[in-house]
């Protein structure tokens, strides 16, 4: 059964509350439900609370308790997980994170600041 946009979910893992704040904004004004979390570690227990795991994760590789792309490899080496589509977020250019597109060669890299027009289209392009 296909979910619109108001049944969609997604996660957000983003330790900048602005940033956390402005991309929940954008999402939600669009009809995304929102689950936040700060780091992955609060990432990782919300995936195990929720009964109904997020169709997307928008993810910054920076973070506080465990790193993004730590969070990224243990989704990517869970078979519960693995199927999620992220969007990776950072100051940093793509370039400096080859290795995660080798785990997920569909994996599209957002550097900020970008657009909310950017950010609606690549979630439109990776939820279908």
């Amino acid at each position: 059964m296909n979910k619109g946009n108001n049944e969609k979910t997604i996660m957000i893992v983003e330790d900048d509350e602005e940033f956390q704040d402005l991309f929940a904004m954008m999402l939600e004004e669009t009809g995304y439900k929102i689950i936040r979390a700060y780091d992955g570690t609060e990432a990782l227990k919300k995936l195990e609370e929720e009964k109904e795991k997020p169709d997307l994760i928008i993810l910054d590789i920076l973070l506080e308790a465990m790193m993004g792309d730590a969070f990224f490899l243990h989704l990517k080496r869970s078979p519960e997980y693995e199927d999620i589509p992220i969007i990776i977020t950072s100051s940093f250019s793509a370039k400096d994170y080859k290795d995660l597109h080798t785990l997920d060669p569909k994996l599209v890299f957002l550097e900020k600041p970008f657009s909310k027009e950017t950010l609606l289209k690549e979630v439109k392009a990776k939820l279908g």
